[in-house]
């Protein structure tokens, strides 16, 4: 698997596995399925409700720990954030069977969210995870913490696919040595991604599919991709995508396709923030 490296020198693969929406009661056997395929980066959160479905395949995988890497989230915690928070990482912790973390990420940009970035710099000081990063901040929001706190978020995942690219996002990450990741890559088929004439017309040239089309796009933009499926063959397509490139005229072309808006909500809108911000995740 190709990797890429962070900004605290810690290799993680630039294409993963991730579980958003899939039930508990099918995590399990999906995961276990992305890792026979190959698959070595496995994208959970707190918010998702399948973190013990995700340990359980990791623990009966016989893959070794190093050659894994797990990434989970934060959720918004509650006053004492920073004391919340440890025990918050604990229990993901828990329900994953794992002594670390490869990757901790605060999944939304709410909140007391310098209490909860000290307790994950701390986490990170007593080795309990490898590398801290956000999840969901807007480049305002993510400068701000970079500039207020010790350790750089080393991972920004947010929304990006070919009609909403983050291209302006993604030079201020790299300007401050931060990774992005791509959450929703396939904008979950909106504007008719998998047969869009041009994503098809690119397919067809490489005897590909839309899908791998995407995520070779994203890959060669040095976006971190973590695609979801349920179903083997669509996971042994997704991971299938390192033996073609897109020409330059194809990456423009695709370029072209960029909105520059959200095609599901908009974290900064007053009513999704409220919304965000008050839930809370049973224990």
């Amino acid at each position: 698997m190709h990797t890429v490296t962070l900004n605290n020198g810690v290799d993680m693969p630039i294409l993963g596995f991730g579980v958003y929406q899939i039930p508990p009661e099918q995590t399990e056997r999906a995961v276990s399925e992305a890792l026979a395929a190959g698959y070595r980066l496995l994208d959970t959160a707190a918010a998702y409700g399948n973190e013990e479905a995700v340990g359980r395949a990791v623990e009966n995988s016989g893959i070794a720990r190093e050659e894994l890497f797990v990434t989970t989230k934060l959720w918004v915690q509650d006053a004492p954030a920073q004391a919340n928070t440890k025990r918050a990482f604990e229990t993901s912790l828990t329900k994953l069977g794992l002594d670390y973390l490869d990757l901790y990420l605060m999944h939304q940009p709410y909140g007391d969210v310098y209490g909860q970035w000290r307790a994950m710099e701390d986490l990170t000081r007593e080795g309990r995870v490898k590398a801290i990063g956000v999840a969901n901040f807007h480049s305002d929001r993510l400068v701000d913490l970079i500039v207020n706190n010790d350790i750089t978020p080393a991972v920004d995942q947010i929304e990006t696919h070919p009609f909403f690219q983050r291209v302006a996002d993604q030079k201020i990450m790299r300007d401050h040595g931060v990774r992005m990741q791509s959450w929703g890559g396939f904008a979950e088929g909106r504007n008719n991604l998998f047969t869009h004439p041009l994503l098809s017309e690119i397919a067809e040239q490489h005897g590909k599919s839309v899908a791998q089309v995407v995520l070779r796009w994203l890959i060669r933009r040095d976006v971190v991709a973590i695609p979801k499926s349920v179903r083997a063959e669509r996971m042994a397509e997704n991971i299938d995508v390192f033996d073609f490139e897109l020409t330059d005229d194809q990456m423009t072309a695709i370029a072209g396709l960029d909105t520059g808006a959200s095609l599901f909500f908009d974290h900064r809108d007053p009513e999704m923030v409220t919304w965000l911000a008050k839930r809370r995740l049973d224990a």
